[in-house]
Order: structure tokens, then sequence, then C-alpha cells
């Protein structure tokens, strides 16, 4: 009960610690997404002003409300997560490690920057599918799917692989998992039951946006600059991502794409705490028997970054791995998986989590809008010492503990 309690003070304070760097209020931005609806025509990101408005009144403070109830939501749905899978054979010293990063992650401080938007939306309606299909409600799962499409397109990218991840892992053993297994008659009957509707709800959607809409720029400027709140840069450029194609996306942002994975910024200070996530995760589910299982993980938690072919928010797009890593870690730990014993932390994997540490806490963060961090440097290293106690702590607890289990 003791080391409960002091594992969700650890992961309270590495999530505080992180929201607080860059909370705000919803950017003018993020409202204009909840005022769009199908006045103009089924278009996309369309779905959620729709029953939003249906629903309540579109105004500034209904839209806050929800906007901090989404994202209050989903932090607390990712910290019973983390608390429940740390302690659900035996605390782990390398599993506490995998969820002090990732709630240290630019994942965690970006959602904060971003409240209001509707990613945050696709993660919590991700983790519902996930449940649905452990349930064996497969259908159930994909008409989520579906709905998700109409509110935000990246849900190609973001739930639909994490939930074949989970039908993978639901139908095979993981210990056998294999590139070929994937060409199961069974196994791809399942799969394509589950994609039909998603898969259909986006070529509906590009059918629409490409050959049938004709959305004019200046009526939906017009339409969004009449609410008080919503100023005239922010309405044009929501306005200009409604109207254009995505053939036209993909002309202006692809040839950037090579530039925006392998050799950006983001590429070093994102790259290297996702390296460590994923070697945790080799190391806590002994997948050096299992390079395949592995490969397919990063396969799987790097989807989003296809995006970087059709966006421009490069930043934004790059926290969405640190999020898929985490719903796999889920998935795999509450599987039957035995962990293997690490009674101690290596030298390597302390001195990795201190590089991490470095690359998240102190390094730059580009924010939306021209905001910055808003922690001073000095303000981080007094805030950065009770989590190295906490965490200290927290492992010294679980060693001792595991000795005794292993006994």
């Amino acid at each position: 009960m003791k080391s409960r309690i002091l594992l969700s003070v650890l992961y309270i304070y590495a999530l505080l610690v992180s929201v607080l760097r860059a909370i705000r209020f919803p950017s003018d931005w993020a409202e204009a997404h909840w005022l769009m609806d199908y006045r103009f025509g089924i278009t996309k990101r369309g779905l959620a002003g729709e029953i939003f408005g249906f629903v309540f009144d579109k105004n500034e403070m209904n839209i806050m409300i929800l906007s901090a109830a989404i994202l209050t939501g989903l932090y607390l749905i990712l910290l019973i997560i983390a608390l429940k899978e740390s302690c659900r054979k035996q605390i782990h010293s390398l599993v506490i490690l995998f969820f002090v990063t990732f709630f240290l992650s630019q994942y965690i401080v970006f959602s904060a920057h971003l409240i209001g938007y509707l990613d945050h939306l696709i993660f919590l309606m991700t983790v519902l599918t996930v449940y649905f299909i452990r349930k064996k409600q497969t259908f159930i799962a994909s008409l989520i799917a579906a709905i998700s499409i109409f509110i935000h397109e990246i849900s190609f990218f973001l739930l639909v692989p994490v939930s074949i991840f989970i039908l993978i892992v639901s139908h095979f053993s993981i210990d056998r998992f294999s590139f070929k297994i994937l060409l199961n008659k069974h196994f791809l009957k399942k799969i394509i039951l589950f994609v039909a509707l998603p898969l259909f709800s986006m070529i509906v959607l590009f059918y629409v946006q490409e050959f049938h809409l004709n959305l004019n720029h200046a009526q939906i400027f017009n339409y969004l600059t009449s609410f008080k709140f919503i100023s005239e840069v922010p309405a044009d450029a929501v306005a200009s991502g409604f109207t254009k194609s995505f053939a036209y996306q993909w002309d202006a942002q692809s040839p950037q794409f090579f530039q925006r994975v392998f050799a950006s910024t983001c590429t070093v200070f994102y790259g290297i705490p996702m390296a460590f996530m994923f070697f945790l995760m080799l190391k806590i589910f002994n997948l050096k028997k299992n390079l395949s299982l592995l490969l397919f993980i990063v396969i799987i938690s790097f989807c989003p970054l296809l995006l970087h072919a059709i966006a421009y928010d490069t930043y934004r797009i790059w926290t969405f791995p640190f999020m898929i890593m985490f719903l796999i870690f889920w998935i795999l730990n509450s599987s039957e998986v035995d962990l293997k014993p690490n009674l101690k932390l290596t030298v390597f994997e302390i001195c990795a989590f201190a590089i991490c540490i470095l690359l998240m806490i102190f390094s730059p963060v580009y924010l939306f809008d021209n905001e910055s961090d808003k922690f001073s440097g000095v303000i981080k290293i007094i805030l950065t010492l009770p989590l190295i106690f906490l965490l200290i702590f927290s492992i010294k607890k679980s060693q001792i503990k595991n000795l005794r289990y292993f006994k």
C-alpha cells in the first residue's frame, strides 16, 4: 500500500512538472475547431463540433469547460494505467523508469499546451477502443474507430495502428510472434472486419473533401470571426486548414518529410528518450528473444510520423510516438508476459535516464503562438531535485520488494 502511494506521488509530481511548463487556456486555434461543424457540408474534423453544438451553446466558457474535462480525464486515465501496470505483478524498477520518462516527455508538455485540441479526444477514444477489443467487442471498437476519423483524420495513424497491435496480442501468443503469422487466414479476417469501417470512413472523407465539397475560405473565416473570442489570425489558419485538400497538403508538405523525420532537432531531442523507452521495453519484456516483435512495436510507434508528409507542425507530430509507446506498454504488460527480474539498475540505465532527463526537461521546447517554457533553468533544477529523490526512494523500495518476491 505504501509503495502504491509513493508511486502515485512520483507519477503525479512528474506529470505536474511537465504540465506546468506549458499549461494555458485553450487557444483561439483550438477553440475554433469546436466551432466548426457540418453547416458547410460533411467536412473533415466537423463531427466533434456538430455534437458539441447539439448538446451545448457554442460559447467560450463551454469550450473551456469541455477542454479541461477532456484533458483532465486523459491525465487521470494515464495515471491509473501507469499505477496499475507498475504494481500488476511486482513493482519493477525499469517499469518505474518507463512511466517517469513518459510523464516527463514532450508529449505531456504539448498536451497541456494544446488543451482544447482534438488530439486528446482521439487518444481517449483509442483507450476506449483497446478496452472493447480486450472485451472481444471488435465491432464496437471498429465503430468507435470509424467515428474517430470524422473527428480528426489523424485517427488513422494513431488509433488504428494501436488497435491492430492489440488484435495481434489478443489473437497470438506474444512469445511466438513473427511477421509470418500476420498472414494467418483467421487473423486476416479479424483485421479486415476491424479495419473495414475506419477505412470506409477515411475513403468517404477523402472523396468528399477532394471532389465534392467546395469550401469557401472567406465564408469559414467570417463565420469564425463572428465569435468575439476568435481573432483573425487563428481564424484564417483554421479556414485554410479546412479548405485545403489532402492532395494540396501532400504536394506542399511531402518534400520536407525526410528532413523532418531524420534530420530535425526532434530527431535528437525526442528520438533519444524514445530510444530509451524502446530499450526499457526490450529489457522488461525480454524482447531479445523476439526481435520481430520489437521491430513491429517500433513500426507501430512511429506510424504517426507519416503525418509529416501532409502536415507542417513537426514538434506536435513528434510527440505522438510517446503516447503510442505508452499504450503498447500497457497492452504488453497486461497480457500474459512474465517480467524479467531486474533487482539493480545498471550504470548504463542510470546514465541513459539522466541524459533523457536533460533532453526532456532542460532542452528548449518550441511551443505554438510564440510562447515559451514557463520555467527558467534555475526553477527546473529546483523542481527536478524532489523528483530525483522520489524516484530513488521508489526504486529502492521496489528492489527490496523484488528480493522478497523472487525468493
